[in-house]
């Protein structure tokens, strides 16, 4: 990159072809030139809009330096955190007769992170949500949601005579369904320490203490992570979007569980689109019974007039 003289101002342009349509693109973290294509920068730092500040000390409060909040830590990620390595901020090795000074700060350093028994419990119980949520692969804005759902549980003291980690499911399952990404209570009580009844338990408790408005879960949430495991198409994907469609019409799904009816959907599609799985397969993956899959599909089959070659 350039810069040349107009008149009193300088501009930058193009090193390679003087142009001067030059585009910041911060995706990329690039600088680089319409015309000819050649990159100029690299490693942009996206400066973002000025904070409003009034005086030097609030502009200083506002910098965005360091890392973002967030609910899944029990101190919202704000405290510091000495690094087990004996090496400084240059990469340097802490000289011996430091060291031991060094080993003392690390100790009391986290014996202060956690000060009372308030930030124990959350400190454990959002180790343990984090666990949770990796083995059954949640995105973050689930995680964020659990947290604070947990937290609010805490301020309110439902914990009290309840384990933490059903709790801690309870809560992500709630998140779950917050955020639309459907789970099972089986699959949640697979990832946790407290069975199934335990959960949907302090579930309900929670919901109705909490006054969480959760929508009950349709059958079109599970198609597509089903279809996923089963490695099936777009088009039976498709299919059976519009069977559950139809049979939502017809109140064919009212009363029935919405696994069981996504399972018989997909087996349906699966045969018409020449793509067959077993009822085995596919309850193996909704995590019903064969004998769901074929009392779903024969009502299916039956009222919305699908006929299936055999």
């Amino acid at each position: 990159m350039a810069k040349v003289r107009e008149g009193a101002e300088e501009i930058e342009v193009c090193s390679n072809c003087g142009s001067k349509h030059l585009v910041r693109d911060y995706n990329r973290g690039e600088l680089h030139c319409e015309d000819c294509g050649e990159v100029l920068e690299d490693q942009l730092i996206d400066q973002g809009p000025e904070w409003r500040a009034f005086d030097v000390e609030q502009g200083e409060k506002r910098a965005r330096t360091g890392a973002p909040m967030t609910y899944t830590i029990h101190d919202k990620g704000l405290s510091t955190e000495i690094s087990w390595k004996n090496k400084d901020s240059y990469g340097k090795s802490i000289p011996t007769r430091n060291r031991a000074q060094l080993y003392r700060l690390r100790k009391w350093q986290r014996r202060i992170r956690v000060s009372n028994a308030t930030e124990r419990n959350l400190a454990f119980a959002l180790s343990e949500l984090d666990r949770m949520a990796s083995s059954m692969g949640l995105p973050r804005n689930v995680r964020e949601t659990a947290a604070m759902i947990y937290r609010k549980a805490v301020n309110k003291n439902l914990i009290r005579g309840r384990s933490i980690e059903g709790v801690v499911a309870a809560s992500l399952y709630a998140a779950c369904r917050q955020c639309g990404v459907p789970r099972t209570l089986d699959e949640v009580a697979g990832s946790s320490r407290v069975g199934r009844k335990e959960i949907g338990r302090t579930y309900r408790f929670m919901t109705r203490e909490l006054k969480l408005k959760l929508l009950p879960t349709k059958p079109q949430d599970y198609v597509q992570r089903f279809c996923s495991e089963l490695k099936l198409s777009g088009e039976v994907q498709t299919k059976a979007a519009e069977i559950l469609k139809d049979a939502e019409s017809k109140e064919l799904t009212s009363g029935r569980g919405p696994t069981g009816v996504a399972a018989a959907a997909i087996y349906i599609s699966s045969i018409l689109c020449n793509e067959r799985r077993t009822q085995r397969e596919v309850a193996d993956v909704a995590g019903v019974t064969e004998v769901t899959i074929r009392n779903r599909y024969k009502e299916l089959t039956e009222k919305l007039g699908i006929e299936i070659q055999l």
